[in-house]
């Protein structure tokens, strides 16, 4: 199960070992003898005077050894003129308070982390806490759900997505499964930030409004809540995109959308409650209450009779979040769930060959290798890749988690511009969604996975990995990810910051409802806010750590409300930023997957919780 070898193939990188020279110090005494002649009696009598009589000498009987008297009090004096030379000033001066040093200033990314984490904060959903950190927020969607008779209290908090004010579920989820995930890799990096106890709320209050989406106390359920609010295409009704409202002001209907059969959203929704519920491991409650309810949801989703996906025939989502597949959310979601409950029937479901052939995780299609809401199949092979490079479990899983991890590398080599399989702008910007809009958010979610994979290797001692006969470094992931979060932060051709907040120069006019709608007092009409939306003037709100779409294939980027493309911050974005950002820092390097056992940080041992339902046996594609 641990053997010497973490790579589990025949790879093996030995370290140099450090050699200490000892240099040996040789006196050489000088054995020349001092010459005197001797002297008669007379001759002794005048120089020396009389014979002494010689004093016995004193001996003290320490019980082993008779020790001279005079000896042993010359080395009792020795012994205290040592103490008070040497040992008392050193306890003075110990005894002195010090002034506690100073910790280094936090690095760039740091300070952008610390913003971007106010942006979940801002797009809260339901009765806010009394601390939220957005003056200009109120309590909003109360109604959420009301109707709904078997939900007690209705579908109230979770997250609005993006400048609107729905609540898609699909995004929601895997934004909580990304800052779940960096939490659990990096959360001794996020308490040396002072983020640590934030970052955990945020999650908390996303997994919270998960679980009562769908019946999380039974262990089979039939339906699960995909959607609060709606926005029909080009509509002339009130709805949650033909209205401009700040979401403290919303009156018109939000619809609540239902799916009977989704093994991608409860795919993801299972993936996000079990990667929670690791976070939580010391609320033992809260984590058991999370594996449950990722059991069930996950149980939903790999029903034979329900594989459509969710969005399908949903005019309400189909536009907005379509799925285009859901056999990367059974490998994605059976990772998390093996992590959180040890149960080797999702391992062993994650790692049958049929799986990653049915994912076509191993085809080499382009848009495979960019994590996206749409597209987990990266995050999961690297998330396999760790089971091998740490556990090297071996037989029967080895064949699969080997194709897993050298998928991954290939993923990463796709990334670098270097080999132009993606384009870049002239200014550096990766366009891994080929130069449509939001491109952030596809930036960040993949300099995470780059900046992580480089903290695996250098935890297992291993310098780097071939693209093709080109040897790549820890060095050149890191810097990739570096170059990416760079440019969003301002080192680009405009020399403009893409998140509100960060830097001198920022977007000021954002297609956020919330942010460009004054809290004045006044609670505009339905379309009595698209003077806001329509204003020409900067946001009155500061919608602090928002990440934008983003600029352009060209670098270029219009400050204007309308380019939704451009100027609207998503919930997807910023959890990816967020992950990005701490996996990069400075602040507190060395501290995260490097600075914990392997073998414990995530369940490869006897669960903690009770066995959760195996994946059923057939397979039905």
């Amino acid at each position: 199960m641990h053997s010497q070898n973490h790579w589990g193939g025949s790879f093996e990188i030995t370290d140099p070992s450090e050699v200490e020279d000892n240099h040996s110090r040789n006196m050489d005494i000088d054995p020349g003898a001092l010459q005197q002649r001797q002297l008669d009696e007379t001759q002794k009598s005048w120089l020396l005077g009389p014979p002494e009589t010689k004093k016995k000498d004193k001996y003290i009987d320490l019980g082993c050894v008779l020790v001279k008297r005079k000896l042993l009090w010359s080395m009792l004096g020795a012994v205290l003129g040592a103490f008070l030379l040497i040992g008392l000033p050193i306890i003075i001066a110990k005894s002195i308070p010090k002034k506690p040093s100073r910790a280094p200033a936090p690095d760039k990314y740091t300070q952008a982390l610390h913003k971007a984490l106010l942006f979940f904060d801002a797009q809260k959903s339901g009765k806010l806490p009394k601390k939220n950190g957005i003056p200009w927020r109120g309590n909003s969607g109360l109604k959420d759900g009301s109707d709904l008779r078997d939900v007690k209290g209705g579908l109230v908090g979770g997250y609005y997505d993006a400048g609107d004010n729905i609540k898609f579920h699909f995004p929601m989820a895997f934004s909580m499964t990304l800052l779940s995930w960096s939490v659990v890799e990096y959360s001794d990096r996020y308490k040396a930030i002072g983020e640590y106890d934030h970052v955990r709320e945020l999650i908390k209050w996303g997994t919270d409004y998960l679980l009562l989406t769908f019946n999380s106390s039974a262990s089979t359920i039939n339906k699960i809540y995909s959607q609060v609010g709606i926005a029909k295409v080009n509509g002339s009704k009130p709805d949650d995109h033909y209205c401009w409202n700040r979401p403290d002001d919303m009156t018109y209907a939000r619809p609540v959308q239902e799916c009977n059969a989704g093994p991608d959203l409860a795919g993801e929704m299972a993936a996000a409650l079990a990667a929670a519920s690791i976070v939580f491991r010391d609320h033992a409650a809260y984590s058991r209450r999370l594996v449950r309810g990722a059991a069930t949801v996950y149980k939903f989703a790999r029903d034979g009779g329900k594989r459509s996906p969710y969005s399908r025939g949903n005019e309400y989502i189909e536009y907005y979040y379509n799925s285009t597949g859901y056999w990367d959310e059974y490998m994605w979601s059976a990772a998390w769930m093996y992590y959180a409950t040890g149960n080797n029937s999702y391992i062993s479901f994650a790692t049958d060959p049929r799986l990653p052939k049915n994912a076509k995780a191993f085809f080499g299609i382009l848009d495979f290798s960019v994590l996206s809401w749409d597209n987990k199949l990266p995050g999961a092979t690297l998330l396999l890749s760790r089971l091998r490079m740490f556990l090297n479990p071996g037989y029967p899983y080895e064949e699969s988690l080997r194709g897993y991890h050298n998928i991954t590398g290939v993923n990463m080599c796709m990334y670098f511009p270097r080999f132009g399989v993606f384009n870049f702008t002239r200014g550096g910007l990766a366009q891994f969604n080929h130069g449509d809009g939001q491109p952030l958010q596809y930036a960040v979610a993949n300099s995470f996975l780059a900046a992580l994979y480089a903290d695996y290797m250098e935890s297992v001692n291993v310098p780097g990995w071939y693209c093709g006969p080109n040897f790549m470094t820890l060095n050149d992931l890191r810097s990739l990810a570096k170059s990416q979060l760079n440019y969003i932060l301002g080192d680009n051709p405009r020399k403009m910051s893409y998140v509100v907040g960060y830097g001198k120069r920022y977007p000021r006019r954002l297609h956020h409802r919330g942010a460009s709608t004054p809290n004045n007092g006044v609670r505009y009409s339905c379309t009595g806010g698209n003077k806001w939306r329509d204003a020409k003037g900067k946001d009155p709100h500061v919608l602090t750590g928002a990440m934008v779409g983003g600029p352009d294939k060209h670098d270029k980027f219009k400050d204007a409300r309308i380019s939704y493309a451009q100027n609207e911050p998503t919930l997807v974005g910023n959890a990816g930023l967020v992950a990005a950002l701490v996996a990069i820092t400075s602040s507190g390097r060395g501290l995260g997957v490097r600075a914990v056992d392997k073998n414990t940080m995530f369940t490869a041992v006897p669960p903690m919780f009770p066995a959760a339902p195996p994946p059923p046996a057939t397979w039905k594609p």
